[in-house]
């Protein structure tokens, strides 16, 4: 009797299939969910990619936000001031065309440690200060000095007209004791550095009696007086112990002179 093929099936495993639908059924779920599997598997691939790719942009846009956040709050919120300038937001000059003039302002340190400090001008060729920077310690203060050329009106201009054309920023930064001052600390540590003020010019008329005039002489004779303190060299000590010691010797000896020339009387009135 010849015999079929493998794909035959017996009657009776048919017979039971159809009696157990539901093995048939598991055999090709199991095929199924194997398929599905594998594709979940590559879809969890490509999510974890993906999942990669997202982290690394989310980390770098915070970090990006956090940048812009700490810039928006710094804009905001400005530091606390370390300087109190008088005059506070202009620097007074004596109108006189064709003549270096010079303006002061009072830089006294408010907070509880020391503060570096530097002028910048918007007109360099025209303008300097002295001194141009330094360091204050704390609650103390200086007076600078600040020395401008007053160019010749062009067109008729009045004096009024000229007040916004230059501008003087102070900058301060917070610096150890001890610390010498160089103009290099500004740029090593300029996330640290404040903007005080931005001082505008005004100009005065110097044959005009006024109390911005009158403030003015008084400061820059202070200045002046600073200045040649300054100058002065610091004075020698003579040792003014040794000197005391001295004088105590001298009068101890002269006592005692005088006590033995007693004697000597009393000695002699005696015999």
């Amino acid at each position: 009797m010849a015999i079929a093929g493998g794909a035959h099936t017996p009657r009776s495993e048919a017979n039971l299939f159809r009696f157990c639908p539901f093995w048939s059924s598991g055999n090709a779920s199991s095929s199924s969910s194997s398929l599905s599997s594998s594709a979940h598997n590559n879809h969890n691939h490509r999510s974890e990619g993906n999942n990669t790719a997202t982290s690394a942009s989310a980390s770098s846009s915070s970090s990006s936000s956090a940048k812009t956040v700490s810039a928006v709050a710094r804009s905001l919120f400005p530091p606390r001031r370390r300087l109190r300038l008088d005059p506070s937001s202009c620097l007074y000059f004596p109108y006189e065309p064709g003549k270096q003039v010079r303006s002061a302002v009072r830089l006294k340190n408010t907070s509880k440690s020391y503060v570096a400090f530097k002028f910048q001008t918007t007109a360099p060729k025209s303008c300097y200060m002295r001194p141009p920077g330094g360091i204050i310690a704390p609650g103390e203060s200086l007076i600078a000095t600040v020395f401008k050329f007053v160019e010749q009106p062009e067109n008729n201009e009045k004096m009024s007209d000229q007040k916004n054309k230059v501008k003087f920023k102070i900058m301060s930064l917070k610096v150890k004791e001890g610390v010498d001052y160089v103009p290099e600390l500004f740029d090593e540590q300029k996330d640290l550095v404040s903007v005080e003020r931005i001082l505008k010019v005004v100009f005065i008329d110097p044959e005009r009696p006024s109390p911005a005039l009158e403030k003015l002489k008084r400061q820059l004779n202070e200045a002046d007086a600073a200045v040649e303190a300054r100058k002065k060299p610091p004075p020698v000590e003579v040792g003014p112990r040794v000197v005391a010691e001295g004088l105590v010797i001298d009068e101890w000896k002269e006592r005692r002179e005088r006590y033995l020339a007693r004697q000597q009387v009393q000695a002699v009135d005696s015999v």
